[in-house]
C-alpha cells in the first residue's frame, strides 16, 4: 500500500473514533439533563398534587360552613324578632 492510502485510513479511523466518542459523551450529557429535568418535574407535580388536595378539602368544607352561617343567621334573626334578649343581646 502506498503511504497516502495508509495515511488516509489512519486519518479516517481517527476521525470516526472522534465522532463516535463525541456522540457518546453528548448522549450521556443529554441523558443526565433529561433525568434532572424529570426529577424537577416530578417534584413540582407532587407539590401541585398536594395543593390540589388541600383545595379539594377546602372546597368540600365550604358548603358545610355556608350552611352553618345560614343557620346562625336564621337564629340571630329569630332572636332579634322574638324580643327575648333585646336589641343588644343583653339577656
Amino acid at each position: 500500500m502506498s503511504e497516502a492510502i495508509v495515511a488516509a485510513l489512519i486519518t479516517g479511523i481517527l476521525s470516526l473514533s472522534g465522532v463516535l466518542l463525541s456522540n457518546h459523551l453528548s448522549a450521556r450529557k443529554n441523558e443526565v439533563a433529561i433525568r434532572t429535568a424529570q426529577a424537577v418535574t416530578d417534584a413540582k407535580l407532587e407539590e401541585l398534587t398536594q395543593e390540589v388536595r388541600e383545595h379539594n378539602h377546602f372546597a368540600r368544607r365550604m358548603p358545610v360552613v355556608e350552611e352553618q352561617i345560614k343557620v346562625l343567621g336564621h337564629r340571630i334573626s329569630d332572636l332579634e324578632h322574638s324580643g327575648g334578649c333585646g336589641a343588644h343581646f343583653s339577656c
